[in-house]
């Protein structure tokens, strides 16, 4: 198994950057991608960035692409989220995942394993 543990959620003003930490322990040489989801109240939990092993490949949706930058650190099992330019609509609770197998996945059923999720709010 491999357990997630995410910090780095706050309150923030429209405008401002947060960092979100995920720190992995348990069966590490397992993990391939990892990836940030959000989920506002009453919506679809949905990928905001996702890296693979080696961090030579990302993805963003168009909602955060040039905003956001996922980033990890495979010697301290560590995946990041440097969030700028943050606007009242990224308010939700981020949650970081894993997967074991393949590269990066784009839902949220591509993902075995979740940290307990951090609260994000943006306020205008």
């Amino acid at each position: 198994q491999v357990q997630l543990v995410e910090s780095g959620g706050g309150l923030v003003q429209a405008g401002g950057s947060l960092r979100l930490s995920c720190a992995a322990s348990g069966r590490i040489l397992r993990v391939n991608a990892m990836g940030w989801f959000r989920q506002a109240p009453g919506k679809e939990r949905d990928l905001v960035a996702g890296i693979n092993w080696n961090g030579d490949n990302t993805y963003y949706p168009d909602s955060v692409r040039g905003r956001f930058t996922i980033s990890r650190d495979n010697a301290k099992n560590t995946v990041y989220l440097q969030m700028n330019g943050l606007k009242p609509e990224d308010t939700a609770v981020y949650y970081c995942a894993a997967r074991t197998i393949g590269s990066i996945g784009y839902s949220r059923d591509a993902y075995a394993h979740w940290g307990q999720g951090t609260q994000v709010t943006v306020s205008s």
